[in-house]
């Protein structure tokens, strides 16, 4: 097995392989060379060529996500690397273990003219969990070495005592990083300069050593004081946000959804469903935001807030929290604890199975209340009759995100884009979908498609995302590679523009509204799916919509793209009529 003959490129692939860190997406470059010649070359890796940086590290984080695993992004130096930072971003607020291994110049070449030469060191210092600028050898290209950096060693042994040193060092802290990235489930930033000549190999000795990481100490809670807040909260509310399909177990969800201590909301990204949870928070909120009665906030209001998982998409929830503050909020789980209320009292970094088990059963005068009761009986009478309601509304984006819910997503991996996309999925959370994500970590658009281009390389069975236009041209060149599988479906919802800005509050008549806001536009997705080799298909209204849908999910020898045009011009209207019915359902 060949590897690279610098020794820091070796030291870094054998780290990847110690911490078994199997998965390498490689974007093209030449100071990366060492890297790539040597992770390709290994067969315990499985490294992926994608060209577009941004695109290669969302395809890296759709593969992190499905795996729980650190994957690795390899790219040359200078602007290349400052194309991963959109993804970072979103790994770093989401908690998803990238490692990041930059090429660089040599030190004594930075700000010197010298092409596709930047400050790397530390230039995603405010959104990385952990990042390490590695130290260039010296036994390598030693003359330049030594000249570059004005120092003078006189003898071989000189050398190879320094080079002992700095590979000392330089295993040491790649160990560090890679530690930090497996326990904390975070980005982490190896910048590694290394000196021409690039392409040398040299036959290598398998080092690998596998590392165990070291179990966390178990934190210490004041239970009592713990025990009695959750006695005395005559009203809890329990809210799921983002979490991964088998991070709460059934057992754990049947026991939130049959238990009358609480009341829990969730999120469609929660994984989680049950007939007594309100799954369809804004469906529930906007309403009550409508009917604008001070009591029912009041009724509403919570004593003690607990979250589970990661980031929650509705702003309604954030907004009534905010404004109808709970007593305390406390944050179950390994997620980050996020003070999305300006409450949060408590971050109970333990098992959310032990946590609620323990609270039940200690439980020794919890008030009973009619909190869970009066609410999912508000939440049901709301809905009654919606669907039905529905059927009555031209078709529009609403129409098409009910239909979606409505197919049998039992085992389909399901991706949905930001903006209007996710917002439209909190309304009608599909029951029999159980593995559904969105990059709700900084909940940018830039990366929709390329993370579910990703996850579907791990999935390996159908994976669909749903998204709009725009989220889709902007992540382009998400199909820019050879792993597209048949299995990949794209549900494009196309309303010439950026329809979300229809839905929010801005002032739509205003002449540079369609402008700088909407971005009408009127690109042929056909042709781009004949130019990237996609089966393409449309529809524009319900017929059609249904027709298309009946063959959407069945096997075929290439992806499928199904472009669903509805009315820009009436979405918002839709949608607001829709919001009206349920208000008239309160009582």
């Amino acid at each position: 097995m060949k590897y690279s003959r610098i020794p820091l490129a070796q030291a870094i692939c054998t780290e990847c392989k110690n911490f078994n860190i199997e998965r390498i997406v490689i974007s093209p470059g030449s100071r990366n060379a060492p890297l790539t010649l040597s992770f390709s070359a290994d067969p315990f890796f499985d490294c992926y060529s994608i060209v577009d940086e941004r695109s290669a590290a969302f395809f890296a984080l759709g593969m992190a996500q499905q795996t729980k695993k650190p994957v690795a992004i390899v790219c040359t130096s200078g602007s290349a690397l400052l194309n991963y930072y959109p993804a970072i971003v979103e790994a770093y607020y989401a908690q998803v273990p990238l490692v990041v291994i930059s090429a660089d110049r040599p030190s004594y070449l930075i700000d010197k003219g010298d092409g596709q030469t930047i400050r790397q060191d530390g230039v995603f210092f405010n959104h990385i969990g952990y990042q390490v600028n590695l130290i260039q050898d010296c036994s390598h290209a030693s003359s330049k070495w030594q000249k570059g950096l004005g120092i003078t060693l006189s003898s071989e042994f000189e050398i190879e005592q320094e080079q002992e040193s700095i590979l000392h060092s330089n295993r040491r802290l790649i160990r560090e990083a890679l530690e930090s990235a497996l326990e904390s489930q975070w980005p982490v930033h190896l910048n590694a300069p290394f000196e021409e000549p690039l392409y040398q190999l040299e036959e290598v000795i398998d080092r690998r050593t596998p590392i165990k990481i070291k179990t966390k100490p178990t934190l210490e809670y004041k239970w009592d004081e713990l025990q009695q807040i959750w006695d005395h909260s005559k009203k809890t509310l329990i809210i799921i946000g983002q979490c991964s399909f088998d991070q709460l177990s059934d057992n754990f969800i049947n026991r939130l959804g049959d238990s009358d201590a609480f009341l829990v909301m969730t999120e469609t990204t929660s994984n989680a469903h049950h007939s007594n949870f309100i799954e369809r928070i804004d469906s529930l909120l906007v309403p009550l935001e409508k009917k604008n009665e001070p009591q029912m906030w009041l009724d509403l209001q919570p004593d003690l807030v607990i979250t589970i998982g990661g980031a929650i998409v509705s702003k309604k929830i954030k907004q009534f929290l905010r404004t109808y503050a709970p007593k305390a909020h406390w944050h179950w789980g390994i997620n980050k604890a996020n003070d999305t209320f300006f409450k949060l009292t408590q971050h109970l970094n333990l098992s959310v199975e032990e946590l609620l088990s323990k609270f039940l059963s200690n439980s020794k005068s919890k008030v009973e209340s009619a909190y869970k009761s009066q609410w999912t009986e508000t939440y049901k009478r709301i809905l009654s009759g919606a669907e039905d309601f529905i059927q009555t509304l031209p078709f529009s984006d609403l129409q098409v995100h009910v239909a979606f819910s409505k197919l049998d997503l039992k085992e389909v991996l399901v991706h949905y884009s930001n903006s209007a996309s996710i917002r439209y999925a909190q309304l009608f959370p599909n029951l029999t979908c159980q593995q559904l994500y969105c990059n709700r970590g900084a909940s940018g658009i830039d990366g929709s498609t390329s993370t579910a281009v990703g996850a579907s390389v791990v999935f390996k069975g159908m994976t669909v995302l749903v998204t709009g236009d725009l989220s889709f041209l902007y992540d382009s060149n998400a199909f820019w590679n050879s792993y597209i599988h048949p299995n990949f479906r794209v549900l494009l919802i196309n309303n010439s523009g950026g329809g979300i800005f229809r839905i929010l509050p801005t002032s739509i008549d205003d002449k540079n509204f369609e402008t700088y806001f909407e971005t009408p536009h009127n690109v042929n997705i056909k042709a781009f799916c004949v130019a990237y080799g996609i089966s393409y298909s449309t529809a524009d209204d319900q017929d059609s919509l249904d027709r298309e849908f009946s063959g959407f999910l069945k096997p075929s020898t290439s992806a499928k793209v199904l472009e669903v045009k509805t009315p820009r011009l009436i979405n918002d209207k839709v949608l607001g009529d829709y919001f009206a019915y349920l208000t008239s359902q309160i009582s």
